[in-house]
């Protein structure tokens, strides 16, 4: 399963049926799990953990040391979970001392051609970053996120679950969960409805969320009383609570 002018280092720990491709170089503390499908022209750099199943396509750069000045030879490391698809050219580095020290990928993430995650970020489960999606040191994405074509996110921003920021977006503060962003200086513009009517959001949760944009997002009112208002329906939805959580808890504030 790997092929002849592929380089993979002694040192390098291959699960069952991983399959490395020509020209590929596989380098010392990575371990690959199950399955996994390793195209050519790959390099994987350790310390890295790459899980099950995952197919990570041609040019892509894998567990690299971090793009910070900071850096200096530190054992940090990249974790990458089950099921991702990796495609061209796709960048992934781990993480720094002066950070958490890893950068930490779920599962069954889709990052297209370009696409680049730095140092120290978290990437949770089910997300979509198109092509030349891009984030700095220590962002946060939560599961199920969309950053389209050509996005950029700021370092130490928070992207929430179920998210999705518009083809472009320069995103420089917190994204709340649930909700669209958009703009060469992102703004958060509403909820992302068709999105939540596609997951088997109930209308009514819909409308809740929405409520809640409006009173956080839009209205006059101070914070406080917002937060107070809508705590009946942070009773009812646990989606609502997570909301105005995020936005409570914001320390970059929020994209408006």
């Amino acid at each position: 399963m790997i092929h002849a002018t592929a380089i993979v280092d002694e040192r390098a720990k291959l699960g069952d049926n991983v399959s490395v491709g020509p020209y590929s170089i596989i380098g010392p503390e990575v371990e690959i799990g199950a399955g996994t499908e390793i195209g050519p022209h790959v390099v994987i750099q350790g310390p890295s953990t790459i899980g099950q199943y995952n197919k990570i396509f041609q040019f892509s750069s894998i567990g690299e040391m971090p793009q910070d000045k900071k850096y200096n030879g530190e054992p940090t490391r990249l974790i990458v979970g089950n099921h991702n698809v990796i495609r061209e050219f796709v960048t992934l580095n781990r993480g720094t001392a002066a950070g958490i020290g890893e950068t930490v990928i779920g599962s069954e993430n889709i990052f297209m051609a370009y696409s680049h995650v730095a140092h120290d970020c978290i990437v949770g489960n089910h997300t979509v970053f198109a092509n030349a999606a891009s984030l700095a040191g220590h962002v946060e994405v939560g599961d199920y996120a969309i950053l389209g074509g050509f996005t950029t996110v700021h370092q130490f921003t928070q992207i929430g679950s179920m998210s999705l920021c518009g083809q472009g977006s320069a995103v420089t503060q917190d994204i709340p969960p649930f909700s669209t962003a958009a703009g060469n200086r992102a703004k958060t513009i509403g909820i992302n409805k068709e999105g939540l009517r596609r997951k088997g959001f109930s209308e009514d949760l819909i409308r809740a969320l929405h409520q809640s944009f409006r009173e956080l997002l839009k209205s006059k009112v101070s914070k406080e009383a917002a937060f107070e208002k809508l705590l009946p329906l942070c009773k009812a939805y646990p989606e609502v609570s997570e909301f105005v959580d995020f936005i409570k808890n914001s320390k970059r504030g929020i994209a408006r």
